[in-house]
């Protein structure tokens, strides 16, 4: 027998037809003036009906899942454009089984993936069908799952892009800026429902906070985690000043990150819960602040995510370090692992509208927002405000210019618009590490780990840079990444 629970929210909608014989279902991001489809049982159509409606799920302007079966045939899972949510799939001799939610397809993890696991060490992720876990696969944007026993994951083409142009000598930047910005707002009925801001006072989050406080005035309340460290004076000054500006709603919801920190007893992962390695690797606080904002009936969060790929600069414009320059300085990488990052950026997803480290950070957040019945939207993430940032030259996306000059144009100071503070969660990651690990890697050491048995961590490595990071200062560029070896560890022992 065939089940499929679509995820129910206000801001989702599914519809189903058949012929008789083949079947659709589309799960998918509801638009903004168009009704609500009603769900029911599949709507009989013809089959040329059907063929019709199948070439339209792909014109939807937001995102989908579609599950195409038929009699006798395999059955098709397809992923949409958007990666708002993971799809995850794994397969048995007589079924598909597929979730936003890789804990509901434990059951099928086959042991790790060295490679996969050597990208998280080093913290470079690749977009790829691959997971950590053997058995469990990422159905990735555009691409299709088809199984009719055997599985097999279809990549799409990739989409084209293009660069920076030169720009005209009366060309309004901003106004285009903010032309694609309300494009991107204007998809989802944002207004029908309770809507949260996530405003963390950083330049991304503050430039699509203050347009929809601009076009929405008192409508929509704002959220952030506190950081700690030398910022977080500053970003506290930060959100005072654009909160005070702009005619948002209360309340402003905050959570210290420092006192809900991560690997902290609370903690799912710490507690043995069957949390994603894709998951935040915040995860206590940015739990702690989704469950505060269910609290207060929100439905919605609107982030700031994809703001950092926008704008970002080329490989021909700023070099970035090689994956084995990174690998070299962490001593910890097993063997298998070190091994396995030759072939690190072997079966990619071809390019997508997106880029590819924005989908990876999507697929971070939606779990613990979904958990609590929020759905994100992350306008950043729009091909219009892609494509906007391709075209511009490398003067208006150094240092995030683009964003800086939109602040700058609603009046905020200098202390808002040319910050060179970084906000970073950089200080409560060292605290967990350098606090609240100790007993865990203890305790990893000494009980061992599925790392260990497959050579992916050495645990003589790791002995040692723990010991140095008792005895000896802190380093971020190399010290930080032993919190993804607690993570991996966690939900390897979970899940296997």
């Amino acid at each position: 027998m065939s089940e499929i629970t679509p995820f129910e929210h206000p801001m989702v909608e599914q519809v189903a037809v058949t012929d008789g014989t083949r079947t659709l279902l589309v799960v998918r991001e509801r638009v903004a003036d168009r009704a609500s489809a009603e769900p029911s049982l599949p709507h009989q159509v013809s089959s040329g009906e059907l063929d019709r409606a199948r070439a339209l799920v792909e014109q939807w302007p937001a995102d989908y899942v579609l599950v195409e079966t038929a009699s006798g045939v395999p059955c098709r899972v397809t992923a949409g454009p958007g990666g708002i949510a993971p799809l995850y799939v794994a397969h048995d001799t007589k079924s598909l089984h597929g979730s936003w939610d890789m804990a509901d397809l434990a059951r099928h993890a086959g042991g790790l993936s060295p490679r996969e696991v050597a990208r998280l060490l080093i913290y470079r992720p690749r977009y790829s069908a691959e997971t950590v876990f053997r058995g469990i696969h990422r159905v990735t944007e555009r691409a299709t799952a088809i199984y009719g026993g055997h599985l097999y994951l279809r990549y799409p083409e990739p989409v084209l892009h293009s660069g920076p142009r030169e720009l005209a000598p009366d060309a309004d930047v901003l106004g285009a800026f903010v032309e694609a910005m309300d494009d991107a707002l204007d998809v989802r009925p944002l207004d029908s429902t309770e809507t949260v801001l996530h405003l963390t006072g950083g330049f991304d989050s503050g430039t699509v906070g203050t347009r929809l406080a601009e076009r929405h005035p008192g409508q929509f309340s704002t959220a952030a985690l506190l950081i700690a460290g030398p910022g977080r004076e500053h970003q506290i000054r930060r959100r005072a000043e654009i909160i005070k500006a702009l005619p948002f709603a209360g309340p402003d919801h905050l959570i210290d990150a420092m006192e809900h920190p991560p690997l902290s007893p609370e903690c799912a992962r710490v507690r043995g819960e069957m949390i994603s390695p894709y998951e935040e690797p915040l995860h206590r606080p940015f739990t702690r602040l989704t469950e505060a904002l269910a609290n207060h009936g929100a439905r919605v969060v609107v982030t700031g995510l994809g703001g950092d790929e926008m704008v970002a600069l080329s490989q021909a414009e700023y070099p970035h370090k090689s994956m084995g320059e990174i690998s070299d300085a962490l001593p910890w990488i097993g063997d298998q692992a070190r091994s396995a990052l030759e072939f690190a950026d072997e079966g990619i997803a071809p390019p997508a509208a997106v880029n590819s480290m924005t989908l990876l950070s999507l697929e971070t957040t939606a779990p613990v927002l979904m958990r609590a019945g929020i759905w994100p939207v992350h306008p950043f993430a729009d091909p219009g405000m892609v494509q906007l940032g391709e075209w511009l030259p490398m003067h208006w996306r150094e240092l995030k210019q683009l964003q800086r000059r939109r602040l700058a144009a609603l009046g905020l100071s200098p202390d808002v618009t040319e910050s060179r503070e970084r906000e970073s969660f950089a200080e409560v990651v060292q605290h967990s590490l350098t606090t609240i690990a100790r007993p865990l890697f203890a305790r990893m050491l000494h009980d061992s780990s599925p790392l260990f048995d497959e050579q992916l961590v050495d645990p003589d490595g790791l002995r040692k840079a723990v010991r140095r990071l008792a005895e000896e200062p802190y380093r971020e560029d190399g010290d930080a990444q032993l919190l993804e070896v607690l993570d991996l560890h966690f939900a390897a022992t979970a899940f296997l």
